[in-house]
């Protein structure tokens, strides 16, 4: 199959507000976002708006016995297709609340994970610190399920690619945002590394994934994410790679693929993104405007848009 180079482009609106997070009391805010397909003028754009995230559905939570650890997780049941949502390092199975509600909405049932070392979840022990992709299968047995889309931010877009390489049969699509599909090797991992600079760790972390636009209108919603970021870990021994991701091997991925990028990412931006698109068979592009690396949580409109667009194509 011939890559399909949809480049969709957002912008952003005003939203409405009202809600309250996933599994936290406090009142969450972002910035609003909505899609404007690709002749929008950026210039012409309203400023941006903090506003509240919407009303959660209603969802269980447990923990899944998962090769020999558990995973905290939640689910909105139903009995639409399943679209699992797989957190970024920055985050937990906590940060989902702009897509939870929306997703569930539009009919899907809709999962969230910790994976391990993060909230509520077993920390990776060095005797057994598991495969987290592996994990991943073992928590959609766990929950009787065949085939899911999977929706990944950053890191989470690691373990996904992964995910889709090994075991592509369980996939109906694929989306990543704001990563490179872990690959660690050649002209991508190489543009990726030279984009930061040596003092990448020494960066606050909000600094490194909010943008700016998004950190000077909405201080609020900045805290918040910092409060989502402090509750997220709970170890330090990292999991194993099931597989290194070479960049040939991005045109071997047999799912259908959405690539999400922003223009303000600092580590993974459009550019980036772009190339990254192009090397992948049956794959789409959407940039977002105005957004960093974590544009989930600051343009969570045009986030839910290019997601909900996609996978409906591939039910």
């Amino acid at each position: 199959m011939t890559t399909q180079d949809k480049d969709y482009v957002f912008g952003r609106r005003h939203l409405f507000a009202g809600g309250l997070a996933l599994g936290a009391a406090a009142l969450l805010t972002s910035v609003g976002s909505a899609p404007a397909l690709a002749a929008a003028n950026p210039t012409a754009l309203p400023p941006l708006v903090p506003v509240p995230m919407p009303q959660q559905a209603a969802a269980k939570e447990g923990m899944a016995e998962v090769n020999g650890a558990k995973l905290w997780y939640w689910d909105t049941g139903g009995n639409g297709a399943p679209v699992v949502l797989l957190h970024p390092n920055s985050g937990s199975g906590l940060i989902w609340g702009y897509q939870q509600p929306v997703f569930a909405k539009a009919g899907y049932r809709v999962i969230g994970y910790s994976r391990r070392n993060y909230y509520k979840s077993d920390p990776a022990s060095k005797e057994n610190p598991g495969i987290a992709s592996e994990d991943l299968l073992g928590l959609l047995k766990f929950l009787g399920i065949n085939k899911a889309h999977l929706v990944a931010s950053a890191a989470g877009g690691s373990v996904a690619a992964a995910f889709a390489f090994s075991h592509p049969e369980n996939v109906l699509s694929l989306t990543v945002s704001s990563n490179t599909f872990g690959v660690r090797e050649g002209d991508i991992y190489n543009v990726a590394q030279s984009i930061r600079p040596h003092i990448w760790e020494e960066v606050p972390v909000h600094v490194r994934e909010l943008g700016p636009s998004y950190r000077v209108a909405n201080p609020a919603g900045v805290e918040a994410w910092i409060e989502l970021n402090k509750k997220s870990s709970n170890g330090s021994v990292s999991q194993k790679l099931l597989l290194n991701v070479t960049t040939a091997m991005l045109g071997t991925l047999k799912v259908p693929t959405l690539v999400i990028g922003a223009d303000a990412d600092m580590s993974t931006p459009a550019s980036l993104s772009r190339i990254i698109q192009q090397r992948i068979p049956n794959s789409e592009l959407a940039i977002v405007y105005e957004s960093g690396h974590s544009i989930y949580w600051e343009q969570p409109e045009a986030f839910n848009k290019a997601v909900l667009d996609f996978i409906a194509k591939h039910k």
